[in-house]
């Protein structure tokens, strides 16, 4: 996936934190102007995550919010180590942040466990109905609000647009990711259009 097509992924959760976050501006303006605060829960680091993230404060800023001037983000990163998530969550909790954006299911897991209040804006989760996270996509409940990137219908052109570079390609290795939940959906879309295009899968998993 492109920077672009990620950045404007980033920009479909605006609409949900923004509507978080109108509630409680005018309370904070009554006590001490405190400024709405969000955390940001990432299971990364940040400089594997700077294109996502600067990404995310630029749809903010189209909108109003500037961090510093009207808002206040709290960023956590885990550095990879998911064991530290459930420590990074309960702190977010600790400053009283008005709602957590958090990237990626392991960090959405450990958000979801350390709070049944504060609202939680999922980013780059694969599929929150079979993880738990959410009832539906049309119905969420709970404090659990957000996007999905499993796009399975994809799963078979991107092999069609690897024919299309590779005309000869008569075999195709397929990296999963074997810990990913979501990945087991895709591939009865990859062995489908494999047969299609005459070519020979094998599923290595890392």
């Amino acid at each position: 996936m492109s920077h672009a097509a990620i950045r404007r992924g980033s920009r479909i959760i605006f609409p949900f934190v923004l509507s978080v976050l109108a509630a409680p501006l005018a309370a904070d303006a009554q006590q001490a102007k405190r400024l709405p605060r969000i955390g940001y829960l990432n299971g990364g680091s940040p400089s594997a995550f700077e294109y996502l993230t600067e990404a995310f404060r630029q749809g903010l800023r189209e909108l109003g919010y500037v961090e510093g001037q009207t808002i206040t983000i709290e960023y956590r990163w885990a550095e990879g180590k998911f064991d530290r998530l459930p420590d990074l969550a309960a702190e977010l909790i600790r400053l009283q942040v008005n709602l957590i954006v958090a990237v990626g299911d392991p960090t959405i897991h450990a958000a979801k466990q350390a709070t049944s209040t504060i609202p939680i804006v999922m980013a780059a989760v694969g599929d929150p109905v079979g993880r738990g996270f959410v009832a539906s996509l049309a119905r969420p409940g709970g404090n659990l609000t957000g996007v999905s990137n499993l796009a399975v219908d994809l799963t078979g052109k991107w092999l069609e647009l690897l024919k299309e570079v590779v005309p000869k390609a008569s075999q195709v290795a397929v990296l999963r990711n074997a810990a990913n939940p979501t990945h087991p959906l895709f591939l009865p879309e990859v062995q489908g259009a494999a047969q299609l295009l005459r070519v020979k899968v094998s599923v290595l998993e890392v």
